[in-house]
Protein backbone atom coordinates (compact mmCIF):
# COMPACT_ATOMS: atom_id res chain seq x y z
CA UNK A 1 0.00 0.00 0.00
CA UNK A 2 1.16 3.86 -0.84
CA UNK A 3 -0.21 6.57 1.32
CA UNK A 4 -0.34 9.45 -0.60
CA UNK A 5 -2.16 12.96 -0.28
CA UNK A 6 -3.38 14.60 -3.30
CA UNK A 7 -4.72 18.09 -3.27
CA UNK A 8 -7.26 19.99 -6.11
CA UNK A 9 -7.65 23.53 -5.61
CA UNK A 10 -9.68 25.07 -7.91
CA UNK A 11 -12.10 28.21 -9.18
CA UNK A 12 -14.13 27.92 -5.73
CA UNK A 13 -12.76 25.20 -3.62
CA UNK A 14 -9.60 23.64 -2.20
CA UNK A 15 -9.61 19.63 -1.50
CA UNK A 16 -7.57 17.03 -0.01
CA UNK A 17 -7.36 13.35 -0.04
CA UNK A 18 -5.28 11.17 1.77
CA UNK A 19 -5.44 7.86 1.32
CA UNK A 20 -3.41 4.57 0.65
CA UNK A 21 -3.80 2.90 -2.75
CA UNK A 22 -3.15 -0.66 -3.78
CA UNK A 23 -1.77 -0.78 -7.16
CA UNK A 24 -2.12 -4.65 -7.21
CA UNK A 25 -6.18 -4.65 -6.70
CA UNK A 26 -6.89 -1.02 -7.72
CA UNK A 27 -8.16 -0.31 -4.17
CA UNK A 28 -8.34 3.13 -2.92
CA UNK A 29 -9.16 3.62 1.03
CA UNK A 30 -9.72 7.04 2.24
CA UNK A 31 -8.19 8.22 5.36
CA UNK A 32 -9.40 11.74 5.37
CA UNK A 33 -11.04 13.80 2.48
CA UNK A 34 -11.94 17.39 3.09
CA UNK A 35 -13.04 20.29 1.17
CA UNK A 36 -12.98 24.07 2.38
CA UNK A 37 -14.93 26.79 0.02
CA UNK A 38 -12.22 29.71 -0.38
CA UNK A 39 -13.18 31.31 -3.82
CA UNK A 40 -9.45 31.66 -4.75
CA UNK A 41 -11.13 32.78 -8.40
CA UNK A 42 -12.99 35.92 -6.56
CA UNK A 43 -13.28 38.85 -9.59
CA UNK A 44 -10.37 36.61 -11.72
CA UNK A 45 -12.84 37.00 -14.67
CA UNK A 46 -13.13 40.73 -14.13
CA UNK A 47 -9.56 41.68 -12.81
CA UNK A 48 -7.53 38.77 -14.01
CA UNK A 49 -5.61 39.02 -10.51
CA UNK A 50 -6.02 36.50 -7.58
CA UNK A 51 -7.36 38.71 -5.04
CA UNK A 52 -5.36 39.13 -1.76
CA UNK A 53 -8.10 38.08 0.58
CA UNK A 54 -8.64 34.61 -1.95
CA UNK A 55 -5.38 34.08 -1.27
CA UNK A 56 -5.37 34.26 2.41
CA UNK A 57 -8.23 32.24 2.73
CA UNK A 58 -6.56 29.26 0.14
CA UNK A 59 -3.47 29.77 2.43
CA UNK A 60 -5.27 29.14 5.30
CA UNK A 61 -7.10 26.17 4.42
CA UNK A 62 -3.05 25.24 2.78
CA UNK A 63 -2.04 25.26 6.81
CA UNK A 64 -5.08 23.20 7.57
CA UNK A 65 -4.06 20.59 5.25
CA UNK A 66 -0.40 20.62 6.32
CA UNK A 67 -0.63 19.40 9.39
CA UNK A 68 -3.51 16.69 8.45
CA UNK A 69 -1.16 15.21 5.84
CA UNK A 70 2.11 15.23 8.17
CA UNK A 71 -0.14 13.69 11.19
CA UNK A 72 -1.33 11.08 8.65
CA UNK A 73 2.30 10.66 7.81
CA UNK A 74 1.60 10.51 3.74
CA UNK A 75 4.80 9.46 1.69
CA UNK A 76 3.84 11.69 -1.08
CA UNK A 77 2.25 15.02 -1.96
CA UNK A 78 0.71 16.30 -5.22
CA UNK A 79 -1.09 19.85 -5.70
CA UNK A 80 -2.78 20.08 -8.69
CA UNK A 81 -4.50 24.05 -9.55
CA UNK A 82 -6.79 24.74 -11.87
CA UNK A 83 -8.71 27.14 -13.77
CA UNK A 84 -8.49 30.03 -11.86
CA UNK A 85 -4.61 29.97 -11.08
CA UNK A 86 -4.47 29.10 -14.58
CA UNK A 87 -5.97 33.43 -15.61
CA UNK A 88 -4.54 35.00 -12.58
CA UNK A 89 -1.35 37.34 -13.66
CA UNK A 90 0.09 37.20 -10.40
CA UNK A 91 -0.01 33.31 -9.85
CA UNK A 92 3.79 33.22 -9.03
CA UNK A 93 1.77 34.74 -5.45
CA UNK A 94 0.25 31.78 -5.13
CA UNK A 95 2.66 29.13 -6.36
CA UNK A 96 5.63 31.15 -3.53
CA UNK A 97 2.51 30.63 -0.69
CA UNK A 98 2.00 27.18 -1.32
CA UNK A 99 5.39 26.09 -1.88
CA UNK A 100 6.02 27.94 1.60
CA UNK A 101 3.34 25.81 3.38
CA UNK A 102 3.27 22.70 1.83
CA UNK A 103 7.20 22.11 0.86
CA UNK A 104 5.64 21.01 -3.36
CA UNK A 105 4.77 23.27 -6.00
CA UNK A 106 1.38 23.35 -7.43
CA UNK A 107 1.04 22.03 -10.61
CA UNK A 108 -0.90 24.73 -12.83
CA UNK A 109 -2.37 21.93 -15.67
CA UNK A 110 -4.24 22.41 -18.49
CA UNK A 111 -7.79 21.60 -19.36
CA UNK A 112 -7.00 18.66 -20.35
CA UNK A 113 -4.46 17.00 -18.01
CA UNK A 114 -7.63 18.17 -15.50
CA UNK A 115 -10.35 16.64 -17.72
CA UNK A 116 -8.34 13.03 -17.66
CA UNK A 117 -7.30 12.92 -14.06
CA UNK A 118 -11.67 13.44 -13.31
CA UNK A 119 -11.56 10.81 -15.84
CA UNK A 120 -9.31 8.08 -14.15
CA UNK A 121 -10.99 9.67 -10.67
CA UNK A 122 -14.46 9.16 -11.45
CA UNK A 123 -14.65 5.73 -13.95
CA UNK A 124 -11.92 3.54 -11.98
CA UNK A 125 -14.94 1.82 -10.46
CA UNK A 126 -17.51 1.67 -13.41
CA UNK A 127 -15.57 -0.42 -15.39
CA UNK A 128 -16.71 -3.61 -16.00
CA UNK A 129 -20.06 -2.75 -14.82
CA UNK A 130 -22.84 -4.53 -16.98
CA UNK A 131 -25.71 -1.74 -15.51
CA UNK A 132 -23.62 1.26 -16.66
CA UNK A 133 -22.94 1.43 -20.29
CA UNK A 134 -19.35 2.98 -22.12
CA UNK A 135 -18.42 5.08 -23.33
CA UNK A 136 -18.91 7.10 -20.62
CA UNK A 137 -18.93 11.00 -20.66
CA UNK A 138 -17.54 12.50 -17.73
CA UNK A 139 -18.51 16.40 -16.95
CA UNK A 140 -16.58 18.23 -14.11
CA UNK A 141 -18.70 21.32 -13.31
CA UNK A 142 -16.24 23.58 -11.15
CA UNK A 143 -16.16 26.83 -10.66
CA UNK A 144 -14.34 28.64 -13.43
CA UNK A 145 -14.20 25.71 -15.73
CA UNK A 146 -16.29 22.63 -16.82
CA UNK A 147 -13.95 19.34 -18.46
CA UNK A 148 -15.63 16.99 -20.78
CA UNK A 149 -13.82 13.24 -21.27
CA UNK A 150 -14.84 11.01 -23.49
CA UNK A 151 -13.71 7.39 -23.04
CA UNK A 152 -13.67 3.69 -22.12
CA UNK A 153 -11.06 2.29 -20.75
CA UNK A 154 -8.59 4.70 -21.94
CA UNK A 155 -9.40 8.63 -22.75
CA UNK A 156 -10.99 9.34 -26.39
CA UNK A 157 -11.03 12.98 -26.51
CA UNK A 158 -11.43 15.80 -23.42
CA UNK A 159 -11.94 19.53 -23.44
CA UNK A 160 -12.45 22.16 -21.12
CA UNK A 161 -14.15 24.92 -21.62
CA UNK A 162 -14.30 28.25 -19.42
CA UNK A 163 -17.90 27.72 -18.31
CA UNK A 164 -18.26 27.35 -14.34
CA UNK A 165 -20.93 28.22 -11.19
CA UNK A 166 -18.75 31.11 -9.60
CA UNK A 167 -17.88 32.30 -13.36
CA UNK A 168 -21.28 32.20 -14.87
CA UNK A 169 -22.47 34.21 -11.51
CA UNK A 170 -20.20 36.65 -11.02
CA UNK A 171 -20.22 37.45 -15.51
CA UNK A 172 -24.08 37.52 -15.23
CA UNK A 173 -25.52 37.58 -12.03
CA UNK A 174 -23.98 40.47 -10.37
CA UNK A 175 -24.34 43.97 -10.23
CA UNK A 176 -23.36 47.10 -8.25
CA UNK A 177 -21.33 43.98 -5.96
CA UNK A 178 -24.71 42.28 -5.30
CA UNK A 179 -25.95 38.92 -6.50
CA UNK A 180 -29.36 39.05 -7.89
CA UNK A 181 -31.93 37.05 -5.64
CA UNK A 182 -33.16 35.39 -7.70
CA UNK A 183 -32.31 36.29 -10.88
CA UNK A 184 -34.42 37.64 -13.72
CA UNK A 185 -35.50 35.82 -16.34
CA UNK A 186 -33.26 37.99 -18.43
CA UNK A 187 -30.11 37.48 -16.76
CA UNK A 188 -31.39 33.08 -17.15
CA UNK A 189 -31.38 33.76 -20.74
CA UNK A 190 -27.63 35.16 -21.05
CA UNK A 191 -26.43 32.34 -18.51
CA UNK A 192 -27.93 29.66 -20.98
CA UNK A 193 -26.46 31.19 -23.87
CA UNK A 194 -23.10 31.51 -22.37
CA UNK A 195 -23.43 27.50 -21.48
CA UNK A 196 -24.75 27.03 -25.22
CA UNK A 197 -21.46 28.40 -27.04
CA UNK A 198 -19.72 26.66 -24.77
CA UNK A 199 -21.10 22.96 -25.42
CA UNK A 200 -20.49 24.25 -28.95
CA UNK A 201 -16.69 24.66 -28.71
CA UNK A 202 -16.99 21.15 -26.84
CA UNK A 203 -18.48 19.16 -29.07
CA UNK A 204 -15.78 20.46 -31.54
CA UNK A 205 -13.33 18.03 -29.70
CA UNK A 206 -15.57 15.77 -27.89
CA UNK A 207 -18.65 13.78 -29.69
CA UNK A 208 -20.70 14.46 -26.98
CA UNK A 209 -24.06 12.67 -28.43
CA UNK A 210 -21.74 9.34 -28.22
CA UNK A 211 -22.01 9.01 -24.57
CA UNK A 212 -23.27 5.71 -23.58
CA UNK A 213 -23.38 7.36 -19.91
CA UNK A 214 -23.44 10.68 -18.25
CA UNK A 215 -21.47 10.69 -14.80
CA UNK A 216 -21.24 13.88 -13.33
CA UNK A 217 -18.79 15.27 -10.94
CA UNK A 218 -17.73 18.06 -8.63
CA UNK A 219 -20.34 20.21 -6.03
CA UNK A 220 -23.35 21.82 -8.33
CA UNK A 221 -23.38 17.86 -9.16
CA UNK A 222 -23.36 15.94 -5.65
CA UNK A 223 -25.58 18.92 -4.44
CA UNK A 224 -28.37 18.69 -6.97
CA UNK A 225 -28.29 14.72 -6.20
CA UNK A 226 -28.78 15.44 -2.14
CA UNK A 227 -31.96 17.56 -2.64
CA UNK A 228 -33.29 15.22 -5.39
CA UNK A 229 -32.14 11.78 -2.85
CA UNK A 230 -34.04 14.58 -0.21
CA UNK A 231 -31.52 13.44 2.37
CA UNK A 232 -31.78 15.52 5.63
CA UNK A 233 -28.07 15.53 5.37
CA UNK A 234 -25.00 15.92 3.05
CA UNK A 235 -23.93 12.46 3.04
CA UNK A 236 -21.32 11.45 0.23
CA UNK A 237 -22.28 7.73 0.58
CA UNK A 238 -25.25 7.87 -0.24
CA UNK A 239 -24.39 10.68 -3.19
CA UNK A 240 -21.35 8.42 -5.07
CA UNK A 241 -23.02 6.24 -7.94
CA UNK A 242 -26.69 7.57 -7.58
CA UNK A 243 -28.71 8.02 -10.91
CA UNK A 244 -30.85 11.38 -11.15
CA UNK A 245 -33.20 11.82 -13.69
CA UNK A 246 -33.46 14.53 -16.51
CA UNK A 247 -36.59 15.57 -15.11
CA UNK A 248 -35.50 15.78 -11.78
CA UNK A 249 -32.61 17.89 -12.40
CA UNK A 250 -34.96 20.21 -14.31
CA UNK A 251 -37.92 20.44 -11.70
CA UNK A 252 -34.40 21.22 -9.23
CA UNK A 253 -32.85 23.83 -11.03
CA UNK A 254 -35.87 25.60 -11.90
CA UNK A 255 -36.77 25.78 -8.03
CA UNK A 256 -32.82 26.85 -7.08
CA UNK A 257 -33.14 30.02 -9.66
CA UNK A 258 -36.40 30.74 -7.94
CA UNK A 259 -35.57 30.73 -4.52
CA UNK A 260 -33.93 33.41 -2.42
CA UNK A 261 -30.80 33.11 -0.48
CA UNK A 262 -32.30 32.81 2.35
CA UNK A 263 -34.76 29.70 0.95
CA UNK A 264 -31.20 28.31 -0.52
CA UNK A 265 -29.35 28.63 2.61
CA UNK A 266 -32.29 26.74 4.75
CA UNK A 267 -31.72 22.92 2.40
CA UNK A 268 -29.77 20.64 4.93
CA UNK A 269 -27.42 19.48 2.12
CA UNK A 270 -26.10 23.07 1.05
CA UNK A 271 -23.12 23.97 1.84
CA UNK A 272 -22.60 27.75 2.84
CA UNK A 273 -20.06 28.80 0.05
CA UNK A 274 -22.50 26.68 -2.68
CA UNK A 275 -25.80 28.85 -1.97
CA UNK A 276 -24.55 31.79 -4.65
CA UNK A 277 -23.40 29.69 -6.96
CA UNK A 278 -25.68 26.72 -7.65
CA UNK A 279 -28.56 28.15 -9.75
CA UNK A 280 -25.70 28.40 -12.12
CA UNK A 281 -24.20 25.12 -11.79
CA UNK A 282 -27.54 23.31 -11.83
CA UNK A 283 -28.18 25.20 -15.20
CA UNK A 284 -24.57 24.15 -15.92
CA UNK A 285 -25.69 20.63 -15.65
CA UNK A 286 -29.55 20.56 -16.67
CA UNK A 287 -28.02 22.04 -20.59
CA UNK A 288 -25.85 19.42 -20.90
CA UNK A 289 -28.46 16.60 -20.19
CA UNK A 290 -30.42 18.46 -22.51
CA UNK A 291 -27.97 18.59 -24.92
CA UNK A 292 -26.90 15.40 -25.52
CA UNK A 293 -30.16 13.70 -24.97
CA UNK A 294 -29.55 11.94 -21.46
CA UNK A 295 -32.22 10.58 -19.46
CA UNK A 296 -30.32 10.25 -16.34
CA UNK A 297 -26.67 11.60 -14.52
CA UNK A 298 -24.31 9.02 -12.65
CA UNK A 299 -23.31 11.00 -9.90
CA UNK A 300 -20.03 10.23 -8.68
CA UNK A 301 -17.93 11.31 -5.49
CA UNK A 302 -14.90 10.06 -6.75
CA UNK A 303 -13.28 12.53 -9.19
CA UNK A 304 -9.90 14.48 -9.61
CA UNK A 305 -8.99 13.76 -6.40
CA UNK A 306 -9.25 10.67 -6.42
CA UNK A 307 -7.01 10.70 -10.20
CA UNK A 308 -4.63 12.75 -8.75
CA UNK A 309 -3.95 10.34 -6.05
CA UNK A 310 -3.89 7.62 -8.38
CA UNK A 311 -1.26 8.86 -10.94
CA UNK A 312 1.39 8.65 -7.57
CA UNK A 313 1.36 5.31 -8.11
Amino acid sequence: MKRVAAVDCGTNSIRLLVADLDPGTGELKDLDRRMQIVRLGQDVDRTGRLAPEALERTFAACREYAAVIKGLGAERIRFVATSASRDAENREDFVRGVVDILGVEPEVITGDQEAEFSFTGATRELTGRPDIAPPYLVVDIGGGSTEFVLGDGSVRAARSVDVGCVRMTERHLVHGGEISDPPAPGQITAIKADIAAALDRAEETVPLSEAGTLVGLAGSVTTVAAIALGLDHYDSAAIHHSRISLAKVREITGDLLASTHAERAASPVMHPGRVDVIGAGALVLLSIMERIGAEEVVVSEHDILDGIAWSMV
